[in-house]
């Protein structure tokens, strides 16, 4: 894997909320053993603090929502020929059904690109994705799992190279232009995918999918692991977006 890559996931870490709570505890931890209390406490009140703030759903909501407000559902009318599908995580273990191996989010990334290419005729579908300390890259299980469902082997193109949605945006330029065609990500991923398409000349048409979004009910709600989670999706878009904005 090449070092530019893995440092950029390195850095990455300490960035989003797992990273920054959990250098926060650290930095707590070491600070005590050197007897600095007073700066142990800060540390300490900040890392509980955005435990909390992060883990609150009114708050995670909001920055999921924000994110997967941008797009409309796609609309299934278009006459395009190719569904480029992102790929996401999978376990690459083979005691699995394909349903189990492929992430959730890729699941649903897979399904909506296989509802796009059955409802257009002469459609072909581009799956996209390394296989990470995987043997097989997540494009071929995304493969698998549209044969599984019925799509023909020959409308699947991979591109199993692709390292993260620059890089996918880069593969699919090669095969279709100047056309248009469908970007199938998961909703909080599509605002950074539709710029980084389009800053390369691409004309995307957003499909998201895999939204995480929920109604505003009320304030008087506890901390949750899953808003955590939420949270840290978020962030990394964002974060994602911010680089993306500084590197042009």
């Amino acid at each position: 894997m090449e070092l530019g890559f893995m440092l950029k996931k390195f850095v990455t870490f300490f960035v989003e909320p797992y990273g920054m709570v959990f250098s926060l505890f650290v930095i707590w931890f070491i600070l005590s053993k050197l007897k600095k209390y007073k700066l142990a406490k800060v540390s300490l009140s900040l890392a509980f603090g955005l435990l909390f703030m992060f883990s609150y759903p009114p708050f995670s909501n909001y920055l999921i929502s924000d994110l997967e407000n941008q797009y409309p559902k796609y609309d299934y009318k278009h006459n395009i020929k190719y569904i480029h599908v992102l790929g996401n995580g999978h376990n690459g273990d083979e005691t699995q059904p394909i349903s189990s191996i492929i992430s959730e989010a890729g699941t649903r990334r897979a399904l909506e690109g296989i509802i796009i290419y059955n409802q257009t005729e002469g459609s072909k579908l581009i799956f996209t994705g390394f296989g990470g300390d995987e043997k097989i890259s997540v494009a071929k299980m995304n493969k698998r799992l549209a044969l599984a469902l019925g799509v023909k082997e020959e409308d699947i193109i991979l591109g199993e190279k692709a390292k993260d949605t620059q890089e996918e945006a880069y593969f699919t330029k090669e095969l279709v232009g100047d056309e248009p065609f469908v970007l199938v990500t998961s909703a909080s991923h599509i605002p950074r995918s539709m710029m980084l398409f389009e800053s390369i000349g691409l004309k995307p048409i957003a499909a998201p999918t895999a939204f995480y979004k929920d109604k505003f009910r009320s304030f008087l709600k506890l901390p949750t692991m899953g808003s955590f989670y939420l949270s840290q999706i978020a962030m990394h878009e964002y974060l994602g977006i911010l680089w993306s904005k500084l590197r042009s």
